[in-house]
């Protein structure tokens, strides 16, 4: 009996599999987010900068890149002399020229903006040279207490502005792509799916960004229309410009990054229509 009830207390006991405990974060941030310190974001992620800032901020570096590579120049200039008189001289006009060209680049990109017209070739606008230069001036903002986020913000305003006026329309929708990120609210998350229904635009959620570029990849669009906030859509133009044709929309933080984001769904819509080439009727 007793043998009886000591079976029964550890009745339930017996040994089995491991069960395994976690706790799941209410998110998971994209590495571009990594140095997010927890803090609500300034003005809920919603940034409105006007495109010359992007062109101070490119100006800025490099006006700093010319000065530093001046300063060794001219640190290393009796050297150069040593090994050939005009050598100097010819690092000199090399440096000026390029300080030139890169001020004429940027005139022009201005100029265009302005026009509402392409001014350079894609490869030296939105489709290959701009897309390089982003990050770059998103990473100066720093020097001037700008964050990542007003600088890539104001990059995005002149590469939508210069993808736009040479987007090529008429698409058919089964030739575009709509990636979204995983973290849009609820509303605009269906916000989204009735507008790629009422289109017929294929939609893929992108949990990071190598999927997007992996689906990219097997679907081969002819043109992409990305959602995403300003970090991830300055890596992602970066990536795949030089590919095809990118619109892009930025995204809302009310929250914070990576939870919980909101949408403009009229932008996003103007987006779509610019490449089916319906853009100048009325937005449902």
């Amino acid at each position: 009996m007793k043998t009886d009830l000591t079976a029964a207390a550890h009745r339930g006991c017996e040994p089995t599999g491991p069960q395994i405990l976690q706790l799941r974060p209410d998110r998971r941030l994209g590495h571009e987010w990594d140095d997010w310190d927890g803090n609500p974001v300034p003005n809920d992620g919603i940034y409105h900068e006007p495109p010359g800032l992007f062109f101070r901020l490119f100006g800025a570096w490099a006006l700093a890149l010319a000065l530093g590579v001046a300063a060794v120049i001219w640190l290393v200039e009796p050297r150069l002399a040593s090994f050939w008189s005009p050598l100097p001289k010819i690092a000199w006009i090399l440096l000026g020229t390029a300080l030139g060209l890169t001020l004429l680049w940027t005139l022009i990109l201005d100029l265009s903006l302005r026009l509402n017209r392409n001014l350079l070739p894609r490869k030296l606008a939105e489709g290959g040279l701009l897309p390089k230069v982003m990050p770059i001036a998103e990473r100066s903002g720093r020097w001037f207490g700008i964050s990542r986020d007003r600088a890539g913000n104001a990059a995005l305003r002149v590469f939508n502005g210069l993808a736009t006026a040479r987007a090529r329309s008429g698409y058919r929708p089964d030739e575009l792509l709509l990636l979204l990120p995983r973290c849009l609210d609820k509303e605009g998350m269906q916000g989204v799916m009735s507008l790629a229904a009422q289109y017929g635009v294929p939609l893929f959620v992108a949990a990071r960004g190598r999927y997007a570029r992996e689906m990219i990849g097997r679907v081969r669009p002819k043109a992409v229309v990305a959602v995403a906030c300003e970090r991830d859509l300055v890596s992602g133009v970066h990536d795949v410009a030089a590919r095809l044709p990118v619109l892009g929309t930025t995204i809302g933080l009310p929250q914070g990054p990576c939870k919980n984001t909101t949408i403009d769904i009229p932008a996003l819509e103007l987006r779509i229509r610019t490449f089916l080439g319906i853009a100048g009727a009325n937005s449902s």
